[in-house]
């Protein structure tokens, strides 16, 4: 595949990816009903929504920025580390296999962004 091409799918995958945490981080900030009826049911308090939304917009932003590559990669840490949590929280409490499993789609669209990133763009930033 050509570098160009390359570099146009990181760029569709990361926006995807980035929007999608952007919008569940704002979500968590704005505390919805449903959101905060999952995170009781899983044992956590509802301020770890605020903590969690933070994270999520900030991380959001550092992937799609292309100047500062260790606040980059560790925010491809703590999504990780965030999506593990929830695909962990939902199976440690008897989560439907569905809820268990969609996170770690999310985690397998997030690793095609960061393995591009270092495979191509990394180089030319």
């Amino acid at each position: 595949m050509k570098q160009k091409t390359i570099r146009i799918i990181y760029w569709i995958i990361t926006i995807l990816f980035a929007l999608l945490m952007l919008f569940s981080g704002i979500s968590e900030l704005l505390g919805n009903e449903q959101g905060n009826e999952i995170l009781i049911g899983l044992g956590y308090p509802l301020y770890v929504n605020i903590i969690i939304g933070v994270a999520k917009v900030l991380g959001a932003i550092a992937i799609l920025q292309i100047k500062y590559k260790t606040i980059k990669e560790w925010a491809y840490a703590g999504f990780t580390f965030d999506i593990l949590g929830a695909s962990a929280s939902f199976a440690l409490n008897g989560g439907k296999f569905g809820d268990v499993f969609f996170p770690l789609i999310l985690l397998a669209v997030m690793f095609v962004s960061y393995f591009l990133w270092k495979k191509n763009i990394n180089r030319h930033e």
